[in-house]
């Protein structure tokens, strides 16, 4: 029997739904609007697909944007795959959900951020004891205990 509800893999499942979601519509419907994507993954990730060239200039992770031209999305269990243009040359790219970092659609202020085990246990060991905590927040403090699931405020303009 389980010892506690894993509500953080629980919550990125989740957001991954619903990029595969939103993904699966623009498949089939093609972008509304003036929505647009900036999708930031892990380059390093092993079941990620692209060129060597990119991966050399990319080495830890990438932003790609799709907005204008894009083609062949094929959204999937896993991952998607599509092919974006970069300086008149396309490339096809496979990015399995789990390499996703962050995905935003910036004309609607929409953003996920999704934080590694790394990040979180980093961002715990930042915290401070609960000794150490006042009972009142000082000079406009955030309460760091409070976990950011999702993050706006940087792309925002």
């Amino acid at each position: 029997m389980k010892t506690s509800i894993d509500y953080g893999n629980l919550m990125h499942r989740a957001m991954r739904g619903l990029i595969r979601e939103v993904l699966e519509d623009v498949a089939e419907h093609g972008l509304p609007g003036d929505h647009h994507f900036f999708i930031t993954f892990d380059t390093t990730h092993p079941d990620v697909e692209l060129a060597q060239w990119l991966t050399d200039r990319y080495p830890t992770d990438m932003t790609v944007v799709m907005q204008h031209w894009y083609e062949n999305l094929d959204v999937g269990e896993d991952g998607f795959s599509v092919t974006l243009n970069f300086g008149d040359a396309p490339e096809p790219l496979y990015i399995p959900y789990d390499a996703i970092k962050t995905f935003v659609d910036p004309s609607v202020e929409f953003g996920l951020r999704f934080e590694t085990q790394e990040e979180d246990e980093q961002s715990l060991a930042a915290l401070p004891d609960e000794d150490d905590t006042p009972d009142t927040e000082a000079d406009g403090a955030e309460d760091k205990h409070d976990a950011e699931v999702v993050s706006l405020d940087s792309f925002r303009k």
